[in-house]
């Protein structure tokens, strides 16, 4: 029997068209689609002024994002497709880890420098972060552990000890760049992942304790090797952010501005006037700001609300998986959607300092699109398996049943 087990995986095709063709979740498929669209609209009407003072060209933000959604949507529609168990294999989720981990070293190394921070490389004229490719990469790589160990999962020793080198090492590059968001983002998905895979909530108290100290203990270091520039102006604008209006505190400031002066019904689609060149990244990290400013308060609780349909759903397939390491990769990508957009509404309403983080779907940014719609592919692919799950179950019910309605009959 075992051997026959074996025979079927290695058989296995994850790449089988036939195999996979039953139907994705549909209510998921279509709060993406209305999340990409609606993104992309905000993102248009908040770029308009900054792209015009770069380029003469009021559409220069929206053609590249629209290039980069076609791409991106191309991805997803394949990743739909390939059999998600894929990324179980070894190779396949070390693999990825490792990948990633050097890029977080290059950045390091060859990185552009943006803010004061070193977040990017570009090659051949694109830019990306490579931190984008360790937060699928994390989920995939944790997934596959706690799958394999899952039985294990109550002790320190597998349930805590490996998943605290994994994020020990990439939390060390990334603050080095530094990217306190990212990293905050990065680990919160592996604590979801470790408490949802089993690990004592007593290891992970203690755990997220010793976290805590040693961030603090970095941020510290960082701040001293710095000269106080980076982390202490972003704290200065979050306790006051009009503090020094014309110089650290001003894109937190206008952007409190721009939320304040769209009220309840806001000014109007396209009618913002801090995106005019007061509000810097509006097309970027800001510009949840200019949708409270055009939309209102109206606007702003649709854009949440949206989210809120996308977790509620993204959780609905996760329990619909047919084992743990979907149900797991399932709630990794829904838990790094929601808690990306979450900090980065925090931090455009000044709820958290400024950090620096995207806003999913609707922020301009052509790597990060792409690979959330890869990863959105992986998620439906996930809710494929589901179907086909419960529909070999209501078979092999009806073949079990048939010999009995066959008796009843005669």
């Amino acid at each position: 029997m075992a051997q026959s087990q074996n025979a079927r995986q290695k058989k296995r095709s994850y790449f089988n068209w036939e195999a996979n063709k039953t139907p994705m979740d549909l209510p998921m498929f279509l709060i993406i689609m209305v999340l990409l669209v609606f993104g992309l609209v905000m993102m248009f009407s908040a770029s308009y002024a900054w792209a015009m003072h770069e380029s003469d060209d009021g559409t220069k933000y929206v053609k590249r994002q629209i290039i980069f959604i076609g791409l991106g949507l191309i991805v997803m529609f394949l990743a739909s497709f390939v059999d998600y168990h894929f990324f179980r294999l070894p190779l396949v989720a070390y693999g990825l880890y490792g990948g990633a981990l050097l890029l977080l070293v290059l950045v390091l190394i060859i990185g552009v420098e943006k803010n004061e921070s070193k977040r990017w490389i570009e090659m051949f004229g694109i830019s990306f972060q490579p931190s984008e490719i360790m937060k699928f990469a994390i989920i995939i790589l944790f997934a596959y552990i706690i799958s394999v160990n899952y039985s294990k999962m109550k002790h320190f020793k597998y349930g805590i000890m490996p998943f605290v080198v994994l994020l020990g090492a990439v939390g060390g590059l990334m603050m080095l760049e530094p990217h306190l968001s990212g990293t905050l983002l990065i680990c919160m998905i592996g604590i979801i992942l470790m408490f949802v895979g089993g690990a004592r909530i007593s290891h992970l108290l203690g755990v997220g304790a010793v976290g805590a100290v040693g961030i603090s203990a970095l941020v510290l270091y960082l701040i001293n090797s710095k000269g106080f520039s980076y982390f202490t102006s972003r704290f200065q604008s979050w306790l006051d952010p009009f503090a020094d209006g014309m110089k650290n505190t001003w894109q937190t400031k206008q952007s409190l501005i721009a939320i304040g002066s769209g009220g309840w019904f806001g000014l109007g689609l396209g009618n913002s006037r801090q995106k005019y060149l007061y509000l810097p990244e509006a097309e970027n990290d800001f510009v949840f700001a200019v949708v409270c400013e055009e939309l209102g308060f109206i606007g702003a609780m649709l854009v949440i609300l949206l989210f809120v349909f996308f977790i509620f759903r993204g959780f609905y397939i996760a329990t619909k998986a047919p084992d743990k390491f979907g149900m797991l990769v399932a709630v990794g990508l829904t838990a790094q959607i929601g808690l990306q957009a979450m900090l980065n509404i925090a931090v455009v309403t000044n709820t958290i300092p400024n950090t620096g983080i995207s806003l999913p779907f609707f922020s301009y940014g052509g790597s990060a699109i792409l690979m959330q719609l890869g990863e959105m592919g992986v998620l439906l692919n996930i809710s494929r398996h589901a179907s086909t799950a419960v529909e070999t179950v209501r078979e092999e019910v009806v073949r079990r049943d048939e010999p009995t309605r066959e008796r009843k009959s005669s």
